[in-house]
C-alpha cells in the first residue's frame, strides 16, 4: 500500500473514514479483499507470495494497514515480509499499544515500514524508522512511504481532496473517494521528494495513482467505520490500469 488516506474521528457519523491505494509490481500474485478461509473474522486482500496483508479490518472492529518506507540505500537481504505486521495484529486481540510495543522490539528485522493499526477505541501509528509509537487523535492524515503526513505532493493533494469531500453537505459520496483515488497527476520536477530513485522513477510514483508498464496500483479501497458497521469496498485493477474485480462487504461488529 503506497497512498493511505483517512479521517479519524472527525465525522458524525463515521469514526473512521479510509481512502487507499495499493502500489505494487503486477506480477506479484495476490488475492482480492476476502473474508480468509483460515480466520474467517479477518477480511483482507492477501499477498500470496508471502501471506500477508496490505489492510484489512476484522468482525470485531480491528483496522491494520502497513505501507513500506522508500530507501533504496537498504539492501538488507533476509528480512521480514512487512504485510505480516498487519495479518498478524488482525489475527490477535491484543491491545494497539500493547501490539506496538511488542513490535517494536524487533524494528531492524524488517525493512522500513508504516504501520496503523487500531481497534473500536484507539488507532495508533508506528513506523520502524521513527520508532515511536503514536495514540493519533482527531483529525485527517496521509501516510504514503514516508512518515506519517510527510508533505509529499500526493499526500498533501490527497488529503485536501478527502476533507474537501467530508466537509461538504450531504452524504459523503463514495463515487467522488474513488475518484479522487484514480488522480494520475504527477508532480511537478520542482516539488517532488529525493528519496534515492532516478528521477523519472521519482515523478511516476508522485501521482495518486500509479500506472507504468510493470509497477503501479493494484487495487483502491474505501472504508467507512461505525461503531458497529463497517463499510468495505475493494475495486482491483489489471496491469492496463481497468478495474476487473469489484466488490463490497458489510461487516457488523
Amino acid at each position: 500500500m503506497c497512498l493511505i488516506l483517512f479521517a479519524y474521528r472527525v465525522h458524525p457519523v463515521y469514526k473512521l473514514i479510509v481512502a487507499a491505494n495499493r502500489d505494487e509490481f503486477y506480477d506479484r500474485p495476490a488475492e482480492p479483499a476476502h473474508f480468509w478461509p483460515d480466520h474467517p473474522y479477518i477480511l483482507a486482500g492477501r499477498d500470496l507470495l508471502k501471506m500477508g496483508t496490505w489492510m484489512g479490518v476484522t468482525t470485531t472492529g480491528r483496522f491494520a494497514a502497513v505501507t513500506n518506507f522508500r530507501n533504496p540505500a537498504d539492501k538488507r537481504i533476509g528480512l521480514r515480509s512487512r504485510g505480516n505486521l498487519a495479518a498478524e495484529f488482525l489475527k490477535m486481540q491484543q491491545l494497539p499499544r500493547i501490539y506496538l510495543r511488542e513490535v517494536a522490539k524487533d524494528r531492524d528485522l524488517y525493512p522500513g515500514y508504516n504501520l496503523l493499526a487500531g481497534d473500536k477505541n484507539d488507532l495508533y501509528y508506528y513506523s520502524n524508522v521513527e520508532n515511536k509509537p503514536r495514540l493519533l487523535s482527531p483529525g485527517i492524515y496521509g501516510l504514503s512511504n514516508h512518515l506519517l503526513d510527510t508533505p509529499w505532493p500526493k499526500v498533501i493533494r490527497g488529503k485536501r481532496a478527502l476533507e474537501s469531500l467530508i466537509n461538504t453537505p450531504g452524504e459523503i459520496s463514495r463515487e467522488e473517494i474513488f475518484h479522487l483515488l484514480q488522480d494520475a497527476q504527477q508532480a511537478p520536477d520542482e516539488e517532488l521528494p529525493h528519496t534515492g530513485v532516478s528521477l523519472e522513477w521519482e515523478k511516476a510514483l508522485s501521482s495518486i495513482f500509479i500506472h507504468t508498464g510493470h509497477y503501479g496500483t493494484r487495487s483502491s479501497t474505501v472504508i467507512f467505520m461505525t461503531e458497529d458497521l463497517i463499510d468495505f469496498e475493494e475495486r482491483v485493477y489489471a496491469s492496463n490500469a481497468e478495474i476487473y474485480h469489484e466488490e463490497r462487504f458489510s461487516v457488523h461488529i
